[in-house]
């Protein structure tokens, strides 16, 4: 259950808290960063609803740091133009998630299932009937789920389920992402003919720890930049003004095209985080997380530069949900990372995804409320089918396809895309499929084959969406067309 996206937010969670800061300037960086993609209700509805929320978790026993005057030490961050994000230490989400957790385990009526896989959501298709992409009549009755530990298969029948898998780093290579984040709610509500969106805006973290032996990658956290760190080629130099205004502080898609630029101009494979003009003593208390982390590497932050590379990091599309968190398929909603809300448009700000998070799950909280004494369960659902067998040397073609389309996606589909790097990409993945599901079709289920469909699930998606976008917008930079902001460097 520790195990999260989540647990591995370092920098913070963004609210407008005291002045000069206010709701107007919040809602403008969000809309800057998001490169004129987002929907500007949505934005407006979270940064409204974004200090409740907080005020929610403090109550809860979330522990923000403060000041000697026992204000709140407000931190900055890439995009924002004030200080505006409540932290504690350099591990705020996982300041978060203790507290919740613990909430959880102790609540008599939540049941917590740990070790099992969702397999897929229940549809109508599973009663016999034809279900078509965006049909408007789609319910969703639960879902298939695996007992990892005691293997079979269980129907669990819901009256509304909730999607909150998180993210889908791990089909690239470098990622902050640990490894259960291979977009599985997103591949099943795909593949349950739900809408999915925006899947071309990957973000890629500017910073994590350079260390090609290590998954997932260490993330550096831009509170780190926002406190002072400079980013520097290996000849010394700092390069950032050179790509925009905003320095090292200029928004992630930015910074991270920046480093890319410069370790493909000079043949380096990474760039220095350099820390070692700032304070000892405060930048420990500030970032102890990060200055332990580094010092079992053998690396002394006060002392030395950080080797930092960019890494996938954030997916700013999923699945469509209006408001309340519902997709569109009826009884089914998604929360968090697997969700695109509208919120982020083509690049999310720093510290907005903990808000989000906060703020629609409140809503699906009291919307799902409402409705929950008016549904019934769906009895008719059959029991899974057990089919086929496994054989043990199928392992290695898991392990071997799970690689190539890690491969594929970072050598073809990364930072910078191409339409021919694209069409490569796609004719590559599609082998990989078919081999894929013929495995799944005689094969019993497995944690490694369900992943292994959903990463390609989710390539593809990526793929076909970045084809169809023929502009360079927020995260989605291709070299065959222009960019229309003002943004490009």
């Amino acid at each position: 259950m520790e195990e999260s996206n989540t647990r591995y937010a370092q920098g913070g969670i963004a609210a407008v808290f005291s002045e000069p800061d206010n709701f107007e300037k919040h809602i403008q960086d969000t809309l800057i960063a998001g490169d004129g993609f987002c929907n500007e209700e949505v934005v407006r509805m979270v940064v409204n609803e974004a200090p409740a929320r907080i005020k929610d978790l403090i109550k809860m026993g979330v522990s923000f740091d403060k000041k000697p005057d026992g204000s709140y030490d407000l931190a900055r961050e890439g995009g924002h133009t004030e200080y505006r994000i409540l932290h504690h230490k350099d591990n705020t989400g996982e300041a978060i998630q203790k507290v919740l957790t613990q909430k959880v385990r102790k609540n008599p009526n939540i049941e917590i299932f740990e070790n099992h896989f969702a397999i897929e959501i229940l549809t109508q298709h599973h009663l016999g009937e034809e279900i078509k992409r965006n049909y408007p009549g789609i319910n969703c009755y639960g879902a298939y789920v695996a007992d990892l530990q005691n293997p079979k298969v269980i129907t669990f029948l819901s009256k509304v389920t909730i999607i909150a898998t998180g993210g889908m780093g791990n089909v690239y290579q470098t990622t902050t992402n640990p490894e259960i984040a291979t977009g599985d709610g997103v591949a099943m509500v795909y593949r349950a003919k739900g809408t999915i969106e925006n899947m071309e805006f990957v973000q890629f973290h500017p910073t994590s720890l350079f260390d090609p032996n290590k998954r997932p990658s260490f993330l550096i956290t831009e509170a780190l930049r926002g406190y002072g760190a400079e980013l520097k080629n290996l000849a010394g130099e700092k390069f950032m003004k050179r790509y925009d205004s905003r320095g090292s502080l200029a928004p992630r898609d930015i910074v991270a095209r920046a480093i890319d630029n410069e370790m493909k101009i000079w043949g380096d494979d990474h760039v220095w985080l350099d820390c070692t003009h700032l304070d000892p003593a405060g930048l420990i208390d500030h970032f102890p997380n990060i200055y332990e982390h580094c010092l079992e590497r053998g690396i002394d932050i006060t002392k030395n530069m950080i080797p930092v590379v960019p890494a996938a990091h954030y997916s700013c599309g999923g699945i469509k949900v209006d408001m309340n968190g519902q997709s569109n398929i009826n009884r089914l909603y998604a929360l968090g990372e697997a969700s695109s809300t509208g919120l982020h448009g083509a690049n999310r700000l720093a510290s907005n995804s903990l808000i989000e998070a906060a703020v629609y799950s409140h809503r699906a909280a009291i919307a799902t409320s409402t409705r929950i004494n008016e549904l019934t369960f769906e009895e008719k659902i059959p029991d899974w089918d057990y089919k086929g067998t496994t054989h043990l040397e199928e392992m290695i073609l898991i392990t071997q396809n799970y690689k190539e389309v890690q491969m594929i996606m970072s050598n073809y589909v990364g930072i910078v895309r191409s339409d021919l790097r694209l069409e490569r990409a796609l004719t590559r993945l599609e082998i990989i499929y078919n081999e894929t599901e013929n495995l799944y079709k005689r094969s019993l289920i497995s944690k490694k084959l369900c992943e292994l469909r959903n990463l390609i699930n989710v390539g593809y998606l990526i793929i076909k969406m970045a084809k169809s976008r023929h502009e360079s917008i927020g995260l989605h930079y291709s070299i065959d067309h222009p960019k229309r902001s003002s943004s490009e460097f």
